[in-house]
């Protein structure tokens, strides 16, 4: 009982140390510029004058709409292109099919920044600049996804493959009726995966885009730290926020499946 307890409150400190970032941003949210200065922990007053300057001093809802659109799309896009991907590396038999697999696994080891200026230059030879499917269609097929996805579908028993042709089914029939609706928590984990990496997403929006027409709630974050309002921390923080809101609740509400998703495909 005793060993329990000390673990329990290890845990408690441990989750307290890593939270604390979060909830000293949620206070300063609510204090003004002197309180600030003075450096106190808790607001005298619990005032929502900084969130409501955030909006007047930045089109936050309109970044806030661009930063769902363009996470979705991303999402929906990874989804649909690894799981097929996944499939076919799995299900359909090739030439060459583990050596195209393990070739295409290695284009992780490749740093993003290394093909961010060939992947500009292909979006703005096709007029893309400004538009979500420029901020959306480089982050499609995603090889961490596709590996993620494939582990899983190697779990599933041959010999359900074998009674879908005894029984009639297509390729694709099989893996809309019964591929997907068994896979259904790695999806999952892929797609929260994929919201939660492109709604962090900051250099790529800030290259592709010239005006707040598409531009993503973390320019925003950017823009708030401008000189003129440097010393206005409560605002800034107020941003931070309600920017980090989403991914709070999403991490929170699917915790147990990104974990179980994560580790799914690794036991067979």
């Amino acid at each position: 009982m005793g060993k329990k307890l000390l673990l329990y409150v290890l845990l408690a400190v441990s989750a307290f140390l890593v939270f604390f970032p979060v909830l000293y941003a949620f206070m300063i949210s609510f204090m003004t510029g002197s309180e600030i200065l003075q450096g106190k922990f808790l607001p005298q007053s619990f005032t929502l004058e900084n969130y409501f300057k955030v909006f007047e001093r930045l089109p936050l809802m309109n970044y806030l709409i661009n930063s769902f659109v363009v996470s979705f799309g991303v999402m929906l896009g990874q989804l649909v292109v690894c799981s097929m991907a996944a499939y076919a590396f799995v299900f359909i038999p090739f030439k060459g099919r583990d050596f195209i697999f393990f070739l295409f696994i290695s284009t992780m080891m490749i740093p993003w920044e290394a093909t961010m200026i060939p992947n500009f230059f292909t979006i703005q030879k096709l007029d893309w600049i400004n538009t979500y499917q420029g901020l959306s269609l480089p982050f499609f097929a995603l090889a961490f996804g596709t590996f993620l996805l494939r582990q899983h579908f190697k779990t599933i028993p041959k010999e359900l493959h074998e009674a879908a042709q005894v029984a009639g089914l297509s390729r694709f029939a099989f893996f809309w009726r019964v591929i997907l609706p068994v896979s259904k928590t790695s999806l999952v984990t892929l797609g929260a995966y994929g919201f939660l990496t492109t709604w962090n997403m900051y250099l790529w929006p800030l290259l592709v885009t010239t005006n707040d027409s598409v531009r993503t709630v973390q320019i925003g974050l950017k823009q708030l730290q401008t000189q003129e309002m440097a010393t206005e921390w409560g605002v800034v923080m107020a941003g931070v926020i309600i920017v980090i809101i989403p991914t709070l609740l999403l991490l929170f509400l699917g915790q147990k499946q990104l974990q179980k998703g994560l580790t799914q495909g690794a036991l067979k």
